[in-house]
């Protein structure tokens, strides 16, 4: 992924800011940090960057994500519709928050259908966990009508998708929360890191607070601050934001730069048979830090990954033999093995997880591979790693060149 191949004098600048004073805690210390407020800092960029009033840092995506439910006001029993396509972390901050997760079919945008919505929901249905996979978004002029006519809570795992937009508006920013990662290998890195957005006022302060035992932030004396509602410690270190700082300033060039090497691939693999690409929504949003090719179906993709793996190609991911982001391989989730009981063990599952009705899921991820677009690579690098994919491709089924 991009943001882990920028690394240089900005990023080791903005980390020296903070070594000089010695002040790694986000808060407080004003006397000793002159003036350096990286977290603050942070925020700011990526509220720039994608148009929201409020941005919130805390200590992962996953971390984003659970201080994203909290602060849109999903808790203990609230069913929350979620994709079986997904980084697990967005479902385990569900279960974190005490919701239930209820899985929903996908489409072939990869995300949450509007129709696979529609079906999953139930009396108890309060909120949707959208997430917009592999860097593009979902089909959001549906799913919003959906989320309209039932009165349901949107909340956005934009974790792959920072950056991306539909129609003008940032993934993130449809729902009432939405979350962004900032791990090692998304578009921007802060080694760790994530960060909550929104433009709810009442959902900013919540999770300004919830994200640090409940503090109100109120004055220059911790030890002396409100405490208007309960919390955990989900914050972020000023190390980790100094590096999110430059990194988010990347993001507009890397973007572009994905762009045209994924306008590159498409252009090179549009006409070779048996192969298509996953549908964008909107081709002008898309972050385009993965390029995702489907085939005619999970066998062929099988073979296809047999001959890149013969050919010495790297680089792609088969999602749906991926241990973490696909619930076929979730046994932990579906046999509900805890260190200790969470609340959907005393609520009861709202599903049988072992045998759930997903069958567009089941044929689209068994069709899907996805390979990493690096900012970094040159022309001929790209044309080079299409001709290694059209070759195994028409080895696969059979076609002569």
């Amino acid at each position: 992924m991009p943001g882990m191949e920028f690394f240089g004098a900005a990023e080791r600048k903005e980390i020296n800011d903070v070594l000089e004073t010695g002040i790694l805690f986000r808060y407080n210390h004003e006397a000793q940090r002159n003036n350096i407020y990286k977290a603050r800092e942070f925020e700011a960029e990526v509220a720039k960057l994608v148009g929201a009033n409020y941005a919130h840092a805390v200590s992962s995506g996953s971390t984003a994500v659970l201080c994203a439910l909290a602060a849109a006001g999903i808790g203990a029993g609230d069913e929350v519709i979620v994709p079986p396509f997904t980084y697990i972390a967005t479902v385990e901050a569900v279960l974190m928050a005490g919701a239930l997760p209820v899985f929903a079919d996908i489409d072939d945008t990869l995300c949450l259908s509007a129709d696979g919505i529609r079906k999953a929901i139930t009396p108890k249905t309060k909120a949707v966990c959208l997430v917009h996979m592999c860097g593009q978004m979902a089909d959001m002029d549906a799913i919003m009508a959906v989320i309209q006519e039932n009165n349901l809570v949107l909340v956005e795992d934009a974790g792959q998708a920072m950056g991306a937009s539909y129609k003008g508006v940032s993934t993130g920013l449809w729902g009432k929360t939405g979350a962004y990662s900032f791990d090692f290998f998304k578009i921007a890195t802060a080694g760790e890191g994530g960060i909550m957005v929104t433009n709810d006022e009442t959902a900013y302060k919540h999770a300004d607070s919830y994200s640090d035992h409940g503090h109100d932030h109120i004055g220059t004396n911790r030890g002396m601050e409100q405490h208007p509602i309960m919390g955990f410690n989900y914050r972020i270190s000023e190390l980790h934001a100094a590096v999110g700082v430059v990194q988010t300033r990347r993001v507009p060039e890397i973007i572009q730069r994905n762009n045209i090497h994924k306008t590159q691939f498409m252009s090179a693999l549009g006409q070779v048979p048996g192969l298509s690409f996953a549908r964008i929504p909107d081709t002008n949003g898309d972050s385009a830090t993965f390029l995702n090719l489907l085939l005619p179906d999970t066998e062929t993709a099988g073979r296809v990954i047999a001959e890149l793996n013969a050919a010495g190609v790297g680089g792609f991911n088969y999602w749906f033999t991926n241990m973490y982001h696909f619930i076929n391989q979730w046994t932990h989730l579906k046999d509900m093995r805890t260190a200790a009981a969470l609340p959907i063990e005393k609520f009861g599952a709202p599903q049988d997880y072992n045998n759930l009705d997903i069958p567009n899921a089941q044929a689209v991820v068994g069709r899907l591979i996805s390979f990493g677009i690096r900012a970094t690579w040159t022309t001929d690098e790209v044309d080079a790693l299409a001709a290694n994919i059209e070759a195994a491709v028409r080895k696969a089924t059979l076609v002569e060149a």
